[in-house]
């Protein structure tokens, strides 16, 4: 029989696909779906655990399939923190895989941060995030908003608007598209002066990471968002990540070609095995610095208001989105 500790992070896994979907899902499907993620199990594993699942109140549904219960939710929140460690940059490289966004036809999915405002902030939200928009801090000016009921990495709660703003993996899956892989190092607190990235002033390992580091700097109000829009000088949210140095023309052509699609979140590019903004890079690599996508949302809660966000939520189709002047 599987040990206790096996069984727990079987279940985790299980109860992470739940909870990245909207629908019920059924065994097969959710085997699928682990696999995505490297995790093997077969159907009648799945029932198995699915059954205990159940028994614990987890998760509930019948023949059309399992849902995850608030309190299967809390149990993921809970999660052993062995597991949970190294979660972060697992699903950054999940998520740029699920990335099919194509230059050449300007269609497919990129990847959104999902933020959750009650419905009577909503107004106030947007005129605090349009002027980060308006100066470029952003990953993209397009938008998806989704209303009560309607569907954005999973079904909004009552009462509630849904705003998506693009994720930097984006970035990552559009790259390795195109046979560029990318290393996901650091989530950081970026420090900008004259209206250009200066210095990292925080850095968190990706893979050393339970949580995304970006989420917790906004939410723990460490981020001058407003004031580096306003400015030029502030602290922001940005990601280190690096290319093998032989690609760098090709990256940067790919680079300059996503600013057509309103996709322009790259702040600094660096020389081959050279540190950039004093971050050292490994031999034969090149530093990258992303802005994170939900920088906007820092305004919201400098300026107090209530929002909850999910980093890296799904994917997308990008014809799903449009320039948030436009709302």
């Amino acid at each position: 029989m599987p040990d206790d500790v096996d069984v727990q992070r079987k279940m985790v896994a299980i109860l992470r696909v739940l909870g990245e979907s909207s629908e019920p899902l059924g065994a097969q499907r959710i085997g699928t779906r682990l696999e995505e993620q490297g995790v093997y199990l077969s159907e009648r594993a799945v029932r198995y655990h699915l059954k205990i699942m159940d028994e614990r109140g987890l998760t509930e549904g019948g023949q059309a399939g399992r849902m995850i219960t608030e309190k299967g939710r809390a149990e993921l929140e809970d999660a052993l923190v062995s597991d949970k460690v190294g979660f972060v940059v697992a699903k950054i490289d999940q998520l740029a895989y699920r990335t099919t966004f194509d230059l050449e036809t300007g269609a497919g999915d990129v990847i959104v941060n999902v933020s959750l405002v009650p419905n009577e902030h909503f107004e106030r939200a947007l005129r605090l995030m349009l002027p980060v928009f308006e100066a470029g801090s952003c990953m993209s000016d397009l938008v998806a908003v989704a209303r009560e009921g309607e569907e954005v990495g999973g079904v909004v709660p009552a009462g509630i608007t849904a705003i998506a703003t693009v994720c930097s993996v984006t970035l990552n899956g559009v790259l390795l598209r195109n046979r560029i892989p990318v290393e996901s190092r650091f989530g950081g607190l970026l420090e900008i002066r004259n209206g250009k990235p200066l210095r990292f002033v925080e850095l968190v390992s990706y893979a050393g990471s339970s949580l995304d580091p970006l989420e917790i700097f906004i939410t723990g109000k460490l981020t001058q968002v407003r004031d580096a829009s306003a400015t030029g000088r502030g602290k922001v949210g940005a990601s280190f990540r690096d290319i093998p140095s032989i690609a760098l023309g090709r990256a940067l052509e790919l680079i300059e070609r996503m600013k057509g699609y309103h996709l322009n979140g790259v702040m600094a590019v660096g020389d081959p095995s050279q540190p950039l903004l004093e971050v050292p890079v490994p031999l034969d690599r090149v530093g990258l610095v992303v802005i994170g996508g939900l920088t906007p949302t820092g305004a919201l809660v400098e300026g107090g208001v209530p929002v909850l966000n999910r980093a890296m939520a799904t994917a997308v189709e990008f014809k799903q989105l449009r320039p948030v002047w436009m709302l």
